[in-house]
């Protein structure tokens, strides 16, 4: 089965290593404590929970059946969000504005398209080696993160809005699924909101994968968009 943050989080306490509260969010402590962990066993040192890192953590009498599917802890992340919405007229989304303030960015209000800063929340909160490209906020230059990958369970995915050649604006999310004639892009920002939405696949402009993270295969609808029409217009 697959083992949960919270999961990870208890058993990391149980065996003196301080992962924070039992609260299921995969933050800086966890991520420490997981790293202390890798190095007291000879592990790779990258903070994720990898399948290595979950046999050696979950070995023994109490240990439990581990899942085959590459960690994505930055997937995890960004469903935690599923519903989050921005603030309309006048004010903004707490939650919206953190993200910003934890990745030291200027950003005046949500007001300003954030598909951008959530997927680099969702990245830098749970990767926290990982290099984020240059000027986040825009969606394209998501083209230039990571590595270079075909569209897979959680990988990030960057797409033309307006026009292919003839604009800059751009949109970019998390693949959750794909049929025939789309992708299905679980981001922020999708009509104000954070959920999953259905985008051409005529539109897509690059699927890139994290460099600090196992990179595994994964072709299956992990969630299904909350509408059959094709969104057009992500800001």
């Amino acid at each position: 089965m697959i083992v949960t943050t919270e999961a990870l989080q208890k058993r990391l306490a149980d065996l003196g290593y301080d992962p924070g509260p039992t609260d299921g969010v995969r933050g800086r402590r966890t991520i420490a404590a997981i790293r202390e962990f890798q190095a007291d066993h000879g592990l790779l040192i990258d903070g994720i929970a990898g399948p290595a890192t979950r046999a050696k953590l979950f070995s023994g009498p109490s240990g439990m059946v581990q899942t085959s599917r590459p960690d994505r802890p930055w997937y995890e992340e960004a469903r935690r969000f599923l519903g989050l919405r921005e603030v309309e007229g006048q004010g903004n989304n707490r939650v919206i504005m953190d993200w910003a303030t934890d990745l030291d960015l200027a950003y005046p209000g949500d007001e300003i398209p954030w598909c951008g800063l959530f997927a680099a929340h969702c990245i830098g909160a749970t990767l926290p080696g990982e290099d984020l490209p240059g000027g986040v906020l825009m969606a394209r230059n998501w083209q230039r993160f990571g590595r270079s990958c075909g569209p897979t369970l959680g990988c990030v995915l960057v797409f033309w809005r307006t026009d292919r050649t003839r604009s800059s604006n751009g949109h970019v999310g998390f693949y959750a699924g794909e049929d025939r004639d789309a992708y299905y892009v679980l981001g922020g920002n999708q009509s104000n909101a954070v959920n999953v939405v259905r985008i051409a696949r005529t539109r897509l402009l690059a699927a890139r994968w994290p460099s600090t993270a196992p990179f595994g295969e994964t072709r299956i609808t992990e969630l299904a968009p909350t509408s059959d029409a094709l969104s057009i217009e992500e800001a």
